[in-house]
């Protein structure tokens, strides 16, 4: 059975990482934008990942520019953003694609493991949906990932064992780490 160990992803310096390296601790792997409106979900990531770090937590964090170009800027430019306005700590990786032709190998994985289910009820969640099917339409059926900060929880074994789309409350993917742990 593949895992998310099967995977080799590359830093932000362009060299290859195992995600081997992560054996025996829970995961919270993020696709994420600089300039999304879901960017301050930034701030709770680096809160959760203060306290749960030393029980063996970490988050996974790679950047994307494929939804309306809310990540433009060069991966030490995404990361210089990060660590200044938000104080992060937490990995992160090359700036990659999650979907089409292109999309990184390991989200494909993700997305195949725990398949979009939608962004849940309410006029904001309607209208990212309209705005995430325009943006995806080029991807066709491999438009794995729907929007930026979709985050896929990773048990000690590696097998995936939530996905979370941005919509969802970050309360509830706390508590879901939590019980992960």
């Amino acid at each position: 059975m593949k895992t998310v160990y099967d995977f080799t992803v590359k830093n932000r310096a362009g060299e290859p990482v195992s995600l081997s390296e992560y054996k025996g601790k829970v995961l919270l792997i993020v696709n994420t934008a600089t300039g999304c409106g879901f960017t301050p979900h930034y701030e709770p990531l680096e809160a959760m990942y203060k306290d749960l770090r030393d029980k063996g937590f970490e988050i996974l964090d790679f950047p994307c520019n494929q939804f309306a170009n809310q990540a433009p800027g060069s991966d030490d430019e995404i990361h210089e953003f990060c660590t200044v306005k938000f104080g992060t700590e937490f990995p992160q990786f090359m700036k990659i694609d999650v979907n089409g032709e292109t999309a990184d190998p390991l989200f494909a994985f993700l997305a195949s493991e725990k398949p979009f289910e939608g962004f849940g009820k309410g006029l904001k969640n309607a209208a990212l949906k309209k705005f995430s099917d325009m943006n995806n339409k080029t991807f066709g059926d491999k438009a794995y990932i729907k929007w930026n900060f979709t985050k896929f929880l990773v048990d000690r074994e590696g097998r995936v064992i939530a996905r979370f789309e941005p919509t969802v409350d970050m309360k509830d993917v706390r508590k879901a780490v939590e019980a992960a742990l």
